[in-house]
């Protein structure tokens, strides 16, 4: 019953890839599409621009199925995430096609050989492996941005106070800096340039960056701007709180390590050593220690 309702739903899905193969194989590839392959082209690996190439006829139909509230968040979530290896919107739903259609071909496959707990593993692997990239790649950004932010600050600090304004010295530092942090600083003098207000500028900072560091350092210099206080003091008072901050993350890092060091201590090798030594009297007990000694 199990082979015959997989070989129903292979069939199904089968039919299901042609339909759409036959729809699509006369119509031609967007233009902005067909654009946006080659975009970040020298940022992807030759297997990623393979996949892209393969799954970028599909796309479209993919971010229909997501719809426009699932597009905004999966486009917000790559510019938080960098656009890692030149991933793109439209690069995103031909992986998700290209995944996906593997992981459920794959699952098919060992459901109909009986490994059920297999064809889920490979299911999801299929359909999130994607969004687990990026989520890790905004967690590393992330990281990134937060380490590089103190040391920024106080350059930064240094230019001002040797008579630059504060837009020239946020150029000269940004270009002598490189990594996430320096990109963003150039999308944001970049926005500056085309006439976005200062303060917008950085609220857009803010909001493609989900880090309490990034939101600490916009919200000092608007308060700063409206208050007239000094530019110089503010950023040196920012760079100290960030630090301050950095110290008590790893304290407390460090404070949650002990108890997860203990739990796998306790959970594994402490039962392991136990089950060793009792192996090792249950063999010897059978020992003739007077055979051995030759008492």
């Amino acid at each position: 019953m199990g082979l015959l309702l997989a070989a129903v739903i292979g069939l199904g899905v089968y039919g299901a890839f042609q339909g759409v193969r036959m729809y699509r194989a006369d119509a031609k590839l967007p233009g902005d599409l067909a654009v946006a392959l080659e975009v970040g082209a020298g940022r992807t690996t030759a297997t990623g621009s393979a996949i892209d190439r393969i799954g970028m006829r599909y796309a479209p139909y993919v971010l229909r199925m997501m719809g426009p509230k699932r597009v905004d968040a999966v486009r917000r979530k790559l510019d938080m995430a960098g656009n890692p290896g030149g991933l793109t919107l439209d690069r995103y739903a031909a992986r998700r096609a290209v995944y996906g259609g593997l992981g459920l071909l794959v699952a098919l496959g060992m459901l109909m050989n009986g490994h059920l707990v297999f064809a889920v593993l490979f299911l999801l692997y299929g359909l999130f492996w994607t969004d687990v990239l990026i989520r890790a790649a905004i967690s590393r950004r992330r990281d990134d941005i937060e380490r590089t932010l103190p040391d920024f600050l106080d350059v930064l600090a240094v230019v001002v106070s040797a008579g630059l304004g504060f837009r020239q010295a946020l150029e000269r530092v940004a270009e002598k800096y490189e990594g996430p942090w320096a990109d963003e600083l150039r999308i944001t003098l970049r926005q500056m340039d085309m006439g976005v207000g200062r303060r917008d500028a950085f609220e857009q900072l803010r909001k493609r960056n989900e880090s309490d560091q990034v939101s600490m350092f916009v919200s000092a210099l608007q308060q700063g701007e409206e208050l007239g206080a000094p530019i110089v003091d503010t950023l040196i008072q920012i760079a100290n709180d960030m630090r301050r901050t950095d110290a008590q993350n790893a304290r407390r890092k460090a404070a949650k390590a002990v108890p997860k060091a203990t739990l796998i201590v306790t959970s594994f090798m402490l039962p392991g050593t136990m089950i060793l030594i009792v192996v090792g009297f249950y063999y010897a007990s059978n020992v003739n220690f007077n055979d051995i000694f030759g008492g």
